[in-house]
């Protein structure tokens, strides 16, 4: 059913021009399935400072929180979720891995969604689908891509790549369990309303 369709969010604080944490709390309020605190270019000490921040600004209102890239402090702030680059999961020992009940990977093609899966991932995100300012020039993927990737695992698969309310529902009807957005949350005036707009699509 269309209700189990996931919308998550994934941050840049590059592109946020408000302050980011009121930012983020506007996201959580609005009603997303998840947050991924994606802020690669952070030194570890500096992300987790973030991390505990954000962990707590998702906790108030009942919202996932998905760490990123940072295995180490995601496993010292004991943090329930962890998306990781499909390279860094790979070098990840086995059980830090087993010590997230949420576990997942960038996959761009059907095979690494295949050895996301056998490493033992609870979903995998698939990319980049559409042409986005993100990757400038760089065409999409595409929906067929996105088909095959959903055909090739059974854990969910979540869209991410220029993801907008006009292409919404192809992405489910590929057979996506979800989309993750960034500029869009990012940018946008009021989170409650683009997230709506979204949902309105579904």
């Amino acid at each position: 059913t269309t209700s189990m369709f996931k919308l998550f969010c994934v941050t840049s604080r590059s592109l946020c021009r408000k302050d980011f944490l009121s930012r983020l709390e506007e996201i959580a309020r609005a009603g997303v399935d998840g947050i991924l605190l994606r802020e690669k270019d952070l030194s570890p000490t500096q992300y987790r400072i973030l991390a505990e921040q954000a962990l707590d600004c998702c906790a108030s209102y009942g919202v996932p929180c998905v760490l990123h890239s940072f295995a180490d402090v995601a496993a010292e702030l004991e943090a329930e979720a962890l998306h990781l680059p499909l390279p860094v999961l790979e070098k990840l020992e086995p059980k830090v891995r087993r010590r997230f009940h949420r576990l997942g990977a960038s996959c761009h093609s059907v095979a690494e969604a295949v050895r996301a899966q056998t490493l033992g991932c609870t979903y995998v995100t698939a990319g980049h689908i559409f042409e986005t300012d993100c990757k400038l020039g760089l065409p999409g993927r595409g929906l067929k891509f996105l088909t095959e990737v959903c055909q090739a695992v059974s854990i969910p698969v979540c869209a991410i790549g220029g993801i907008s309310a006009e292409n919404l529902a192809a992405v489910r009807d590929a057979g996506a369990a979800g989309a993750c957005v960034m500029s869009g949350p990012m940018t946008c005036e009021d989170p409650v309303d683009y997230f709506a707009a979204l949902r309105r699509v579904l």
